[in-house]
């Protein structure tokens, strides 16, 4: 239900939207969700559909010579101009080359003249591109609803050109980074010497894309025939965060902040409810308890939706903002469970990672949602910093055991504190990219001890497998040399490397052992404060020295508050100087891009009006 089906003989460019795992997974992914929506709400452009097929069904395709094809129109991929792949997370990798190879594409951009589809990936894993650099002909760099147009319209404009030359003009637009154009020179020791472009059109560094005013939120979703990992329409309310927590890549390259007014949110779920029928709308947003007008946001929606039996959930809390008016406008909705990320459980810990909240903050927030009449808490910590000691890993233990407590005063021993326990990974990008993950055996031993310190009623312990940790903080901070490795893992059977039964650990072990590289040396090893970075050239317009100095204070436990009180100037507001600017809403409606490349300055193609 609402997908978008077109007379594919009458449209002008096809592009199929590739998400690299199950369709189960894909269909709840928000980000996907919109460039979906957005290409096919211009008439001359089309978007279908495309995901990795099981391993039964993969066998069955590759013993009778089907090519992956997309759902809307049944379409080989090689018949489009555009194949559009969204990464949010590594483990994705060998899956995108699986897609490629089962489209009959071939892996290595080198080896895709103009006759094939243009190969685009965007996502969160393409803040650091480089493991997958030779396998992408373009990555766009941030928020990509304006730049996926502006390479449409340039490929169409150069549709009669080779794709070397098609790729120079693409280069040249913000935030696409085109691998081929960068060499990458090493140290004798293995760290990056320098990356520098190869052609004029190439950037020293390529400053991610940004939208200034959220685009129109989608409405019209597509209703599965079976069940995904959500059964919900989400609403993104605000994006970007102003929180500076230091392990958290997504609050550092979606900056700023950027809100939607009440009123669209409002509009948009009656749309949603009228076009899909579900029965459960999230709030979404890195953190939707600090949208400024969060408060009048859920109040009217008790006014306006409030017979209705629908269900609102606000997927990411954080302690200190959520008050008991928040909780008593949320409580007409199903009541399941509370989700809240204090992350540490010591001061120590909570100062290192700049997440302050207090002890006493979080047993209020929690006896104010078990006192209406919530049973079950889910809280989420991290474990694995080098700074981290057993005794701050037992406050975890004892913290969950005070909020039980505090359950049990009004439900008994029906009150419930879930726990899901994650090991740090040090993410580019971020204030701790210098850090080293922990040992592995000290890991191991804490997971043994909260294992057997939540072994009492009521209380319930999920956590990462730290062998799988490890694996991601090595591809997340891999360099161009790691897509060799990523390549033969696949060659060897690597697939679907995020589903824990699938994850062939030998086949990355002898992959690495075959290229001559130690994990260690990617996953394991502090880097010094001047090293070069494997993704120095990007740019998320958080400046190193804002990184740096956030690092340093990490070190010494200081904190820094939020910076809608105070600008700790990281650099984004100089890097983007039109970002306040107000944009209407006609501005979404496919502008002519001549009109983007005039404002850039640089004209190397008449770029014609998409749609």
């Amino acid at each position: 239900m609402n997908q978008v089906v077109k007379d594919w003989d009458s449209v002008g460019y096809k592009v199929a939207m590739a998400f690299p795992d199950l369709y189960d997974i894909g269909m709840s992914n928000l980000g996907w969700m919109i460039h979906y929506d957005i290409v096919n709400k211009h008439r001359n452009l089309l978007a279908e559909r495309v995901f990795c097929p099981w391993d039964d069904m993969e066998a069955a395709m590759r013993a009778r010579g089907i090519p992956l094809f997309s759902l809307e129109t049944k379409h080989p991929i090689r018949d489009f101009d555009m194949l559009a792949m969204t990464l949010p997370y590594e483990q994705f990798f060998t899956n995108a080359l699986n897609l490629l190879d089962l489209a009959g594409l071939p892996v290595r951009s080198a080896d895709r003249d103009a006759s094939y589809p243009l190969v685009v990936a965007g996502g969160h894993a393409c803040y650091n591109p480089e493991p997958m650099a030779p396998f992408i002909d373009v990555f766009v760099i941030g928020e990509g609803e304006e730049v996926l147009l502006e390479i449409i319209a340039t490929m169409r404009a150069a549709a009669h050109l080779d794709r070397q030359t098609q790729l120079r003009h693409v280069a040249g637009i913000t935030g696409c980074y085109v691998p081929r154009f960068y060499d990458v020179a090493y140290h004798a020791d293995g760290t990056v010497a320098a990356i520098t472009p190869n052609v004029p059109e190439a950037p020293r560094r390529v400053l991610k894309a940004i939208v200034p005013v959220l685009p129109p939120p989608v409405t019209d979703f597509i209703v599965p025939f079976v069940e995904t990992v959500h059964n919900r329409a989400p609403i993104e309310i605000m994006r970007g965060c102003t929180r500076g927590c230091r392990f958290c890549h997504a609050g550092m390259v979606t900056r700023p902040v950027r809100e939607r007014p009440v009123e669209e949110v409002l509009a948009a779920m009656e749309r949603i409810i009228d076009a899909t029928g579900y029965e459960e709308i999230a709030l979404m947003s890195l953190s939707s308890s600090d949208y400024t007008h969060v408060l009048e946001l859920t109040q009217q929606i008790g006014q306006r939706f409030g017979g209705m039996g629908l269900n609102i959930s606000l997927p990411s809390l954080r302690i200190e903002t959520v008050s008991t008016q928040l909780m008593d406008n949320l409580g007409d909705g199903r009541r399941t469970g509370f989700t809240l990320a204090p992350e540490a459980a010591t001061e120590k810990m909570r100062n290192t990672i700049n997440k302050y909240v207090s002890h006493e903050q979080l047993l209020e927030t929690a006896r104010e949602i078990y006192r209406r009449d919530w049973r079950t808490i889910k809280l989420y910590f991290m474990i694995g910093h080098p700074q981290e000691e057993m005794e701050d890993v037992a406050a975890i233990a004892d913290l969950s055991r005070q909020v039980l407590a505090e359950g049990r005063r009004f439900h008994g021993n029906k009150a419930a504190v879930n726990v899901g326990v994650s090991t740090f990974i040090p993410k580019p990008h971020t204030p701790f990219q210098w850090e080293p993950m922990g040992d592995m055996a000290d890991i191991r031993a804490k997971l043994d001890y909260l294992i057997a310190e939540f072994r009492r009623p009521g209380l319930k312990l999920r956590w990462n497998d730290p062998d799988e940790s490890v694996f991601e903080g090595v591809l997340t901070r891999g360099d161009r040399r790691m897509a060799e490795v990523v390549e033969r893992a696949w060659r060897k059977g690597a697939t679907f490397d995020a589903w824990q039964a699938h994850f062939r650990r030998d086949a990355w072990q002898e992959a690495m052992a075959e290229e001559g590289l130690d994990a260690a040396f990617y996953s394991h090893r502090r880097r010094p404060i001047d090293e070069v970075f494997p993704w120095e050239h990007i740019d998320v317009a958080v400046t190193r020295r804002f990184l740096t100095g956030d690092y340093l204070m990490s070190q010494r436990q200081e904190t820094r508050i939020d910076c809608r009180h105070h600008c700790f100037a990281c650099g984004i507001l100089p890097k983007l100087k039109d970002l306040r600017r107000e944009t209407p809403p006609e501005a979404w409606e496919c502008p002519p891009v001549t009109s983007v490349a005039e404002r850039r300055g640089r004209r190397a193609i008449e770029l014609p009006v998409v749609g």
